[in-house]
Protein backbone atom coordinates (compact mmCIF):
# COMPACT_ATOMS: atom_id res chain seq x y z
CA UNK A 1 0.00 0.00 0.00
CA UNK A 2 1.56 3.31 -1.31
CA UNK A 3 2.26 5.35 2.13
CA UNK A 4 2.80 8.60 0.24
CA UNK A 5 -0.90 8.11 -1.12
CA UNK A 6 -3.29 11.43 -0.27
CA UNK A 7 -6.81 10.97 1.16
CA UNK A 8 -9.11 13.72 0.93
CA UNK A 9 -9.91 15.02 5.07
CA UNK A 10 -13.70 14.44 4.58
CA UNK A 11 -12.66 10.52 3.36
CA UNK A 12 -14.05 8.02 5.79
CA UNK A 13 -12.82 4.62 7.42
CA UNK A 14 -14.84 2.17 8.97
CA UNK A 15 -13.18 -1.17 10.12
CA UNK A 16 -15.02 -3.11 12.39
CA UNK A 17 -13.21 -6.07 14.33
CA UNK A 18 -15.95 -8.86 14.39
CA UNK A 19 -16.70 -10.76 17.29
CA UNK A 20 -13.24 -8.79 19.37
CA UNK A 21 -14.42 -8.50 22.90
CA UNK A 22 -13.36 -5.22 24.90
CA UNK A 23 -11.29 -6.97 27.35
CA UNK A 24 -9.07 -8.73 24.30
CA UNK A 25 -8.43 -5.13 22.46
CA UNK A 26 -7.85 -3.54 26.40
CA UNK A 27 -4.58 -6.57 26.75
CA UNK A 28 -3.09 -6.74 23.45
CA UNK A 29 -0.51 -4.66 21.96
CA UNK A 30 -1.96 -2.94 19.00
CA UNK A 31 0.30 0.12 18.68
CA UNK A 32 -1.33 0.83 15.42
CA UNK A 33 -5.32 0.85 16.26
CA UNK A 34 -4.34 2.97 19.70
CA UNK A 35 -2.71 5.87 17.41
CA UNK A 36 -6.71 6.50 16.28
CA UNK A 37 -7.68 8.09 19.67
CA UNK A 38 -8.43 6.98 23.07
CA UNK A 39 -10.22 3.49 24.05
CA UNK A 40 -13.45 3.61 25.03
CA UNK A 41 -15.54 1.08 26.38
CA UNK A 42 -18.64 0.85 24.43
CA UNK A 43 -21.98 -1.12 23.93
CA UNK A 44 -22.93 -1.96 20.58
CA UNK A 45 -26.41 -2.02 19.11
CA UNK A 46 -26.59 -6.06 18.31
CA UNK A 47 -25.07 -9.21 19.30
CA UNK A 48 -24.45 -10.32 16.01
CA UNK A 49 -23.29 -9.10 12.97
CA UNK A 50 -26.46 -8.61 10.95
CA UNK A 51 -27.98 -6.52 13.50
CA UNK A 52 -25.06 -4.71 14.63
CA UNK A 53 -24.13 -3.25 10.98
CA UNK A 54 -27.76 -3.02 10.21
CA UNK A 55 -27.59 -0.23 13.12
CA UNK A 56 -24.37 1.02 11.84
CA UNK A 57 -25.71 1.68 8.70
CA UNK A 58 -28.31 3.87 10.37
CA UNK A 59 -26.56 6.00 12.46
CA UNK A 60 -26.16 4.21 15.59
CA UNK A 61 -22.40 3.15 16.66
CA UNK A 62 -21.63 1.98 20.02
CA UNK A 63 -22.17 4.06 22.43
CA UNK A 64 -20.43 4.84 25.70
CA UNK A 65 -22.58 4.42 29.07
CA UNK A 66 -22.74 7.68 30.74
CA UNK A 67 -20.99 9.69 28.31
CA UNK A 68 -22.55 13.14 27.14
CA UNK A 69 -19.99 13.44 24.29
CA UNK A 70 -21.38 13.34 21.12
CA UNK A 71 -20.41 10.65 18.84
CA UNK A 72 -19.43 8.91 21.22
CA UNK A 73 -22.72 8.67 22.79
CA UNK A 74 -24.79 8.57 19.50
CA UNK A 75 -28.04 9.66 21.45
CA UNK A 76 -26.05 12.44 22.28
CA UNK A 77 -24.86 13.55 18.82
CA UNK A 78 -24.46 11.32 15.98
CA UNK A 79 -21.23 11.43 14.02
CA UNK A 80 -23.45 9.97 10.92
CA UNK A 81 -26.73 11.69 10.96
CA UNK A 82 -29.27 10.36 8.55
CA UNK A 83 -32.01 13.31 7.39
CA UNK A 84 -35.18 11.84 8.70
CA UNK A 85 -34.09 9.72 11.81
CA UNK A 86 -35.52 11.98 14.54
CA UNK A 87 -34.77 14.76 16.55
CA UNK A 88 -30.97 15.39 16.07
CA UNK A 89 -28.74 15.68 19.17
CA UNK A 90 -25.52 18.49 19.64
CA UNK A 91 -24.09 16.49 16.44
CA UNK A 92 -21.90 19.34 15.97
CA UNK A 93 -19.60 19.14 12.83
CA UNK A 94 -20.87 15.68 11.67
CA UNK A 95 -21.79 13.69 8.49
CA UNK A 96 -25.88 14.88 7.25
CA UNK A 97 -26.75 12.02 5.16
CA UNK A 98 -30.01 11.64 2.91
CA UNK A 99 -30.37 7.89 1.40
CA UNK A 100 -31.99 4.93 2.61
CA UNK A 101 -28.95 4.36 4.58
CA UNK A 102 -25.12 5.70 5.36
CA UNK A 103 -23.83 4.07 2.45
CA UNK A 104 -26.02 5.69 -0.38
CA UNK A 105 -25.79 8.75 2.01
CA UNK A 106 -22.16 8.92 1.46
CA UNK A 107 -22.84 8.20 -1.95
CA UNK A 108 -25.32 11.15 -2.65
CA UNK A 109 -22.68 12.83 -1.43
CA UNK A 110 -20.06 12.17 -4.28
CA UNK A 111 -18.17 9.77 -2.19
CA UNK A 112 -16.70 6.89 -3.71
CA UNK A 113 -18.47 4.23 -1.64
CA UNK A 114 -16.04 0.86 -1.16
CA UNK A 115 -16.69 -2.18 1.16
CA UNK A 116 -15.54 -6.02 1.56
CA UNK A 117 -16.77 -8.15 4.42
CA UNK A 118 -14.70 -11.40 5.75
CA UNK A 119 -17.85 -13.23 7.82
CA UNK A 120 -20.85 -14.83 5.92
CA UNK A 121 -23.30 -12.21 6.11
CA UNK A 122 -22.13 -10.05 3.85
CA UNK A 123 -21.68 -13.15 1.21
CA UNK A 124 -23.08 -10.86 -1.97
CA UNK A 125 -24.58 -14.28 -3.29
CA UNK A 126 -27.22 -14.35 -0.47
CA UNK A 127 -30.06 -12.04 0.17
CA UNK A 128 -29.49 -11.09 3.44
CA UNK A 129 -25.22 -10.46 2.88
CA UNK A 130 -26.73 -8.39 -0.36
CA UNK A 131 -28.58 -6.08 2.40
CA UNK A 132 -25.74 -4.84 4.10
CA UNK A 133 -23.46 -4.63 0.68
CA UNK A 134 -25.71 -3.72 -2.36
CA UNK A 135 -25.26 0.25 -1.58
CA UNK A 136 -21.80 0.43 -2.05
CA UNK A 137 -19.96 1.17 -5.30
CA UNK A 138 -17.79 -1.40 -5.31
CA UNK A 139 -18.17 -4.17 -2.36
CA UNK A 140 -16.17 -7.30 -2.30
CA UNK A 141 -17.36 -10.24 0.00
CA UNK A 142 -13.80 -12.44 0.88
CA UNK A 143 -15.27 -15.76 0.88
CA UNK A 144 -13.88 -16.68 4.63
CA UNK A 145 -13.08 -15.09 7.75
CA UNK A 146 -9.30 -14.66 7.50
CA UNK A 147 -8.38 -13.19 4.67
CA UNK A 148 -7.13 -9.39 5.28
CA UNK A 149 -4.01 -9.38 3.47
CA UNK A 150 -6.33 -9.98 0.44
CA UNK A 151 -9.18 -7.80 1.27
CA UNK A 152 -6.15 -4.97 1.53
CA UNK A 153 -4.72 -5.53 -1.64
CA UNK A 154 -8.42 -5.23 -3.05
CA UNK A 155 -8.58 -2.25 -1.24
CA UNK A 156 -5.56 -0.91 -2.55
CA UNK A 157 -6.47 -0.93 -5.88
CA UNK A 158 -9.89 1.20 -5.18
CA UNK A 159 -7.67 3.94 -3.33
CA UNK A 160 -5.26 4.15 -5.89
CA UNK A 161 -7.94 5.27 -8.84
CA UNK A 162 -9.11 7.82 -6.44
CA UNK A 163 -8.60 11.17 -6.90
CA UNK A 164 -7.08 13.33 -4.35
CA UNK A 165 -9.80 15.87 -4.48
CA UNK A 166 -12.90 13.15 -4.14
CA UNK A 167 -13.31 11.66 -1.11
CA UNK A 168 -13.66 8.27 0.06
CA UNK A 169 -15.88 6.41 2.42
CA UNK A 170 -14.22 2.85 2.97
CA UNK A 171 -15.90 0.23 4.87
CA UNK A 172 -13.57 -3.04 6.08
CA UNK A 173 -15.25 -5.98 8.07
CA UNK A 174 -12.14 -7.52 9.79
CA UNK A 175 -12.88 -11.79 10.32
CA UNK A 176 -9.63 -12.81 12.04
CA UNK A 177 -11.08 -11.91 15.25
CA UNK A 178 -13.88 -14.18 14.65
CA UNK A 179 -14.13 -17.46 15.85
CA UNK A 180 -12.31 -19.41 15.45
CA UNK A 181 -9.31 -16.73 15.98
CA UNK A 182 -7.04 -17.84 13.29
CA UNK A 183 -5.21 -15.73 10.95
CA UNK A 184 -2.65 -16.95 7.52
CA UNK A 185 0.60 -17.83 9.52
CA UNK A 186 -0.67 -18.87 12.68
CA UNK A 187 0.83 -21.72 14.82
CA UNK A 188 -2.21 -23.54 15.26
CA UNK A 189 -4.51 -25.12 13.38
CA UNK A 190 -8.06 -23.00 12.98
CA UNK A 191 -10.18 -26.03 13.75
CA UNK A 192 -11.83 -26.91 16.08
CA UNK A 193 -12.53 -23.80 17.89
CA UNK A 194 -11.87 -23.47 21.16
CA UNK A 195 -15.07 -21.48 21.03
CA UNK A 196 -18.04 -23.41 20.52
CA UNK A 197 -22.15 -22.91 21.65
CA UNK A 198 -23.33 -24.98 24.52
CA UNK A 199 -19.22 -26.25 24.63
CA UNK A 200 -16.51 -25.12 26.54
CA UNK A 201 -14.57 -24.82 30.29
CA UNK A 202 -11.82 -22.89 31.48
CA UNK A 203 -9.32 -24.27 28.91
CA UNK A 204 -11.17 -23.31 26.09
CA UNK A 205 -11.75 -19.68 28.03
CA UNK A 206 -7.97 -19.39 27.95
CA UNK A 207 -6.90 -20.76 24.36
CA UNK A 208 -10.04 -18.55 23.14
CA UNK A 209 -8.29 -15.48 24.72
CA UNK A 210 -4.97 -16.52 23.57
CA UNK A 211 -6.09 -16.95 20.20
CA UNK A 212 -7.77 -13.93 19.61
CA UNK A 213 -5.31 -11.39 21.51
CA UNK A 214 -2.70 -12.89 18.86
CA UNK A 215 -5.07 -12.41 15.93
CA UNK A 216 -6.00 -8.61 16.79
CA UNK A 217 -2.37 -8.40 17.22
CA UNK A 218 -1.27 -9.31 14.03
CA UNK A 219 -4.21 -7.53 12.57
CA UNK A 220 -2.79 -4.44 13.93
CA UNK A 221 0.31 -4.87 11.96
CA UNK A 222 -1.54 -5.73 8.71
CA UNK A 223 -3.78 -2.30 9.03
CA UNK A 224 -0.73 0.09 9.91
CA UNK A 225 -0.51 1.31 6.40
CA UNK A 226 -4.27 2.05 5.81
CA UNK A 227 -4.05 3.88 8.78
CA UNK A 228 -1.63 6.24 8.15
CA UNK A 229 -3.18 6.78 5.20
CA UNK A 230 -6.37 8.23 6.54
CA UNK A 231 -5.03 9.61 9.56
CA UNK A 232 -5.61 13.22 8.81
CA UNK A 233 -9.07 11.60 7.63
CA UNK A 234 -12.19 10.18 9.44
CA UNK A 235 -11.31 6.46 11.25
CA UNK A 236 -14.10 4.68 13.59
CA UNK A 237 -12.99 1.28 14.76
CA UNK A 238 -15.12 -0.83 16.80
CA UNK A 239 -15.93 -3.91 17.44
CA UNK A 240 -19.83 -5.14 15.67
CA UNK A 241 -20.22 -7.27 18.93
CA UNK A 242 -18.18 -9.69 21.65
CA UNK A 243 -18.08 -13.29 22.28
CA UNK A 244 -19.12 -15.03 25.66
CA UNK A 245 -16.31 -17.27 26.85
CA UNK A 246 -18.30 -18.91 29.78
CA UNK A 247 -20.54 -16.05 31.04
CA UNK A 248 -23.13 -17.53 32.84
CA UNK A 249 -22.90 -21.03 30.60
CA UNK A 250 -22.69 -18.63 27.34
CA UNK A 251 -20.26 -19.35 24.44
CA UNK A 252 -20.02 -17.30 21.16
CA UNK A 253 -22.84 -14.49 20.06
CA UNK A 254 -25.85 -14.45 18.89
CA UNK A 255 -27.03 -13.83 22.43
CA UNK A 256 -28.00 -10.67 24.20
CA UNK A 257 -25.34 -10.62 26.93
CA UNK A 258 -22.90 -7.91 28.63
CA UNK A 259 -20.10 -10.03 26.72
CA UNK A 260 -21.54 -9.35 23.36
CA UNK A 261 -22.80 -6.47 23.87
CA UNK A 262 -19.29 -4.35 25.25
CA UNK A 263 -16.72 -3.57 22.61
CA UNK A 264 -14.24 -1.03 21.81
CA UNK A 265 -14.18 1.66 20.68
CA UNK A 266 -11.91 4.49 18.82
CA UNK A 267 -12.54 7.42 16.49
CA UNK A 268 -10.68 10.07 15.38
CA UNK A 269 -12.68 12.94 13.39
CA UNK A 270 -11.08 15.12 10.15
CA UNK A 271 -7.79 13.68 11.95
CA UNK A 272 -8.60 14.74 15.53
CA UNK A 273 -8.70 11.69 18.13
CA UNK A 274 -11.67 11.93 20.25
CA UNK A 275 -10.46 11.25 23.38
CA UNK A 276 -12.79 12.23 26.33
Amino acid sequence: MNLTRSIHSESVLFLTLDSCRFDSFKRAKVPNLRQIGALHCALSPSYFTYGSHSAFWMGFTPGVIGSKRRWLNPKAGKLFRMVYSGSSGNDGNCFNLDGRNLVEGFRNLGYLTVGTGAVEWFNTKTPTGSVLSEFFDHFWYSGNTWSLLDQLQWIDGHILQQSDNEPIFLFLNIGETHVPYWHKGANWEPWPSPCVPFGGNDCSKRESRRRQVACLEWVDNKLQPLLEIFKGATILACSDHGDCWGENGLWEHGISHQATLKVPLLLRVRGVPVNV
